[in-house]
């Protein structure tokens, strides 16, 4: 059974990502250390005690499409109003409307366990909480005094709509149509496909934002408007009024994520209505429509970085406990008497600290992006908040694909070390690896996001924030390299090794941007997405190890740093290698591409 790694969550926000010094500075409001532990108890007690239970019910039962609605698995309707009394839903919110303002990485920190728990359930508040701040962003006052507070305390939900058939990650080819009417209203006609929670009872009101366009509008991407569109109307008193002309026509039958309910959209066909056409209330400016929805868009993407945190999180502690039981053979130097645990064998050992490592430093990138993120937020000074926003423009793309592709990496290992049992559905191991599948593909798949990272955010302000955070994270292997503590090893070389590596690619693909060879540049993408995680991965944990907590796991942060800069980041080697040296072999192989 899931335990909520509380300490290690609330060390990792305070002492790694930078809560703690912010907290000092009163740069986070009333929020304090006392507080921030009481908020993750609490999270963690509601997560083993309400989420747990009901997790193999949803993967198991699934969503249902009955009658034109989604039923969800049975107690998820019930379970969810529970969390969004809690609170839970309003943590980060804006207080205008009802929310609590408190931090995105205390918030995001919460979503970790509520993903370890059930993924598929904690999906469908994520998307409402992109909702929110879309709309808080982008929407007229009006739409904000209308839908907002209901929005924030978890009475209604919301949902995003861009994908079409034929028209998923590149937009510029979207079909569904927006009309515009004599009221200042839209009428939206079109579907959209895999939409996630588009339809569930777990609200009697669901705020669908939808990407359409408008007859005349620019064709491409840039001719793109998005719309509030409502599945019920809401009167000026609040209660709500009859029905929109939208339903949901189907739902997916996946590999993973059971109790979510993947959805066909259908907008505007006058199943519902006195005339065709979904009514909707434009966002922002006209032809201005995929700008505002990526606000929403990066909110999900450290998201869905924190869905593979929280699965990473529970698949490792399901392996550890079976390899604590698990009696097979005699591990070499094994004194007990007959069989030991298999979690004495060195392979199964080596396994199960690779997966807490990449783990550990999943959680700590992760959590660094939201810190960033609430650094750019609330900080007043235009050069710090410039700072802070390229640090979380840099990161995110990074906090999105690493932790995920460790998430399936993880989950695997975990099936791996149950063994036969692993494969079968019995003990529950491959759950975790059916859900987290999903999350290098959704929200952008991590190729693009490797795009995005080399295309757009490594040459912020000319490559110089990367060289800034570059060196920051050699003052982490010089303080490692000066500690008195022990059992750092050999990490302090480690570090200085990937990060030269880091170093030397970066400035490779600088000058490859600058040259004019996006091809050069893009060929190495995905390798160097992956080079910055690991070195992250080995500074993040020996930052954390450099910290004495006072909890006495000092010990074994510094053990579990060295073991992941003498075994798991020296990868960053070959990376940079194939970044810079492969980009012709490349070339030559897509010939084999061509029929």
């Amino acid at each position: 059974m899931y335990k909520a790694p509380v300490e290690e969550i609330a060390f990792t926000l305070k002492h790694v990502a930078g809560l703690g010094e912010a907290m000092e500075q009163g740069l986070l409001g009333d929020l304090s250390e006392d507080l921030l532990d009481a908020i993750l108890t609490e999270a963690g007690r509601f997560a083993e005690e309400e989420i747990a239970p009901l997790a193999d019910i949803g993967d198991k039962q699934g969503a249902r499409h009955v009658d034109g609605g989604v039923k969800t698995p049975d107690g998820w309707a019930e379970l969810y109003r529970r969390w969004a009394e809690g609170g839970w839903n309003a943590l980060a919110c804006p207080e205008e409307f009802g929310g609590q303002h408190l931090p995105q990485s205390l918030h995001m920190a919460t979503f970790e366990m509520w993903n370890a728990c059930s993924l598929g359930f904690a999906l469908g508040p994520m998307l409402t909480i992109g909702a929110i701040e879309a709309l808080n962003a982008h929407a007229s006052d009006a739409l904000k005094e209308k839908y907002l507070p209901k929005m924030v305390s978890g009475e209604w939900m919301g949902s995003m709509n861009l994908t079409e058939p034929g028209s998923g990650t590149d937009l510029g080819g979207m079909k569904t149509r927006a009309e515009r009417r004599p009221d200042g209203t839209y009428r939206i006609f079109g579907q959209k496909i895999f939409i996630t929670y588009g339809e569930h009872d777990f609200t009697d009101n669901i705020i669908h934002l939808v990407l359409a366009r408008l007859p005349d509008a620019p064709k491409g991407s840039k001719g793109i408007s998005l719309f509030l569109v409502p599945k019920f109307f809401v009167n000026e008193d609040g209660s709500l009024g009859s029905r929109n002309d939208l339903h949901c026509h189907s739902i997916e039958h996946k590999l993973g994520i059971h109790g979510s309910p993947t959805c066909t959209m259908i907008f505007g066909d006058g199943k519902f209505g006195s005339e065709a056409g979904a009514v909707g209330w434009l966002v922002g400016e006209e032809n201005h429509g995929l700008a505002a929805m990526f606000t929403m868009m990066n909110n999900e993407r450290l998201g869905v970085g924190m869905q593979g945190v929280g699965v990473s999180e529970a698949a490792t502690q399901k392996a550890t406990a079976y390899a604590r039981e698990r009696l097979q053979g005699r591990a070499p130097g094994w004194k007990g008497e007959g069989m030991s645990p298999i979690i004495e064998h060195p392979d199964v050992a080596r396994t199960l600290v690779t997966m807490r490592a990449l783990t550990q430093g999943s959680r700590a990138m992760t959590y660094a992006c939201a810190f960033a993120i609430d650094m750019a937020m609330r900080l007043e000074d235009p050069e710090a908040k410039r700072h802070w926003q390229e640090r979380a423009n840099l990161l995110t793309p990074i906090a999105k694909s690493f932790p995920t592709d460790a998430g399936v990496e993880i989950a695997s290992h975990g099936i791996q070390v149950h063994g036969g049992m692993g494969f079968v559905e019995e003990t529950g191991a491959a759950r975790y690896y059916r859900d987290v599948r999903i999350t290098p593909i959704y929200e952008g798949t991590n190729g693009v996001q490797a795009g995005d990272l080399v295309g757009r955010k490594l040459p912020q302000s000319g490559g110089n924030h990367v060289r800034g955070f570059i060196a920051e994270l050699k003052e982490i292997a010089e303080q490692v390299r000066g500690s008195n503590l022990g059992g750092f090893g050999n990490t302090a070389d480690k570090l200085d090794a990937s990060i030269a590596d880091l170093e030397e690619a970066s400035e490779w693909l600088l000058a490859a941007l600058a040259a004019g060879k996006a091809t050069e540049a893009a060929s190495g993408a995905t390798a160097y997405q992956r080079l910055w995680g690991l070195t992250l991965v080995g500074c993040y944990l020996a930052k954390g190890g450099l910290v004495d907590a006072g909890d006495g796991r000092q010990p074994g942060r510094i053990a579990l740093c060295r073991f992941a800069a003498e075994n798991l980041i020296s990868e960053t080697a070959s990376l940079k290698d194939r970044i810079i040296n492969g980009v012709d072999a490349l070339a030559a192989a897509r010939m084999l591409l061509a029929s």
